[in-house]
């Protein structure tokens, strides 16, 4: 069957399910049978959305999912509510991400209602990605980031809370928002240093959360990078502590030319992703002082 085909069945089935959901509301069949009426119309709207879907056509597969949620809702079947609206959010992500979102936020409530907050925190995860990604609104992607780092420490899977609060950290710092950003790299840090299969993980945390107390001032730099190595002597033989050196020396001089030296010759052996150019690049400019110079880093 052809695209169109599919559609014109699911539009049948859509409307057979409407007239069993009246048919259900009647007083006499309300009696004898209402609830029997209403799974059918459950069924028939599931069965159409996924029609739908096969048509790809998106939105019409998430609001056939959205009925049959709400029926079986009304069927006090929690738990098929909540599966129906999370495939609506996953329909309508490909054609209405708000829409996906108040649907995955339905499908949040009825999983906290009954203490299935795991589920929930991976659900958080898939709005907090909508609003990166489609909505570009990062301080609410952060707030879901963090309610699922909140639900994941709540259930003891502190490696996901972690992944969570690592990419607040990273939006954070970009924001300009760095003790928050600090905070995190630390406690994660602080967190994974002990872990044999996670310490060497601990470097790259300590090296960021220092990287947000230099731009903030270069004393607290120093200050942060002292305490991290005698809390994780093992962060003194990495390369990430001695460009921090080798930048401190620079930034105390005002040598532009040497502190993108340092960058160059770290960036040779592990190449520098967004974020840290990003903080790089800032520490720089105040070297050369408000903002003058190419900001570079190369």
């Amino acid at each position: 069957m052809d695209s169109a085909g599919k559609e014109r069945e699911a539009v049948q089935l859509m409307a057979e399910a409407e007239k069993r959901v009246k048919a259900s509301h009647s007083f006499l069949r309300g009696l004898f049978g209402g609830n029997t009426r209403i799974e059918e119309a459950c069924e028939m709207y599931t069965r159409a959305a996924n029609m739908f879907k096969m048509a790809k056509n998106w939105n019409a597969a998430g609001n056939a999912f959205c009925q049959a949620a709400k029926l079986h809702m009304q069927l006090q079947s929690k738990h098929d509510s909540a599966t129906s609206f999370v495939d609506a959010g996953n329909a309508y992500k490909k054609a209405d991400p708000q829409e996906a979102i108040n649907c995955l936020n339905a499908a949040i409530d009825i999983y906290t209602d009954m203490g299935r907050f795991t589920i929930a925190a991976k659900h958080h995860i898939t709005i907090a990605e909508i609003y990166e990604t489609e909505l570009v609104d990062i301080e609410k992607a952060i707030a879901h980031y963090e309610q699922s780092a909140d639900y994941y420490k709540g259930e003891e899977s502190n490696s996901s809370a972690n992944k969570c609060l690592l990419k607040v950290a990273a939006y954070a710092a970009q924001l300009e928002q760095y003790q928050k950003a600090i905070e995190i790299y630390e406690q994660v840090g602080a967190n994974t240093m002990d872990n044999p299969l996670l310490k060497y993980s601990a470097k790259d945390y300590f090296f960021k959360a220092a990287l947000c107390h230099f731009i903030v001032d270069e004393l607290n730099a120093k200050l942060a990078l002292e305490k991290y190595e005698e809390m994780f002597p093992a962060f003194t033989d990495s390369r990430e502590c001695k460009l921090l050196k080798k930048l401190l020396e620079a930034h105390e001089e005002q040598n532009s030319e040497a502190y993108t030296e340092a960058v160059k010759e770290f960036d040779s052996i592990s190449r520098l992703d967004q974020w840290l150019t990003t903080m790089l690049l800032r520490i720089k400019k105040s070297i050369q002082g408000n903002g003058e110079g190419d900001g570079d880093l190369k």
